[in-house]
């Protein structure tokens, strides 16, 4: 999967600022309901549900808030660089700035999880979290996010 297919420049935030998860989470959900046409409470609620059900804060600065969306018919991403790093939860106990939020449609098993990994293997290469943390627009990050 190309995250071009998931991804649209449009959806790429590069200098997000943020105090805690719950107000990132908040924000993120505003904008992916936006570009899919779904009630923002909707994308909001379905994310903190899964968030619930164990932090999707993978390590290394990253995250991966993700929820399957009744009504959604594609597979859609937002991703956002935070100025300052906040706590996650995460796996490894470290602050998160580097975050992909992932809406799919309700019955999209295989898509939702060949985009998981999709984002999962861009954000496990510490030299692509690098160059995403010293990236100077959000079209530089989309170019490496596309590489």
């Amino acid at each position: 999967m190309k995250i071009s297919e998931i991804l649209s420049l449009n959806n790429v935030f590069a200098e997000v600022k943020a105090n805690n998860k719950r107000q990132l989470l908040q924000e993120l959900s505003e904008k992916a309901a936006k570009e899919v046409g779904v009630d923002e409470r909707t994308v909001a609620d379905s994310i903190w549900e899964r968030e619930n059900l164990g932090s999707t804060g993978y390590g290394n600065g990253t995250a991966f808030p993700h929820a399957r969306i009744e009504g959604l018919n594609k597979v859609r991403a937002v991703f956002a660089r935070l100025t300052t790093p906040i706590d996650f939860n995460a796996v490894d106990g470290k602050p998160v700035d580097l975050i992909f939020l992932l809406i799919s449609p309700e019955n999209s098993g295989a898509d939702h999880l060949t985009a998981l990994a999709a984002l999962s293997r861009i954000l496990k290469s510490e030299d692509i979290c690098e160059k995403l943390r010293g990236a100077r627009s959000r079209e530089e990050i989309y170019a490496i996010l596309n590489n």
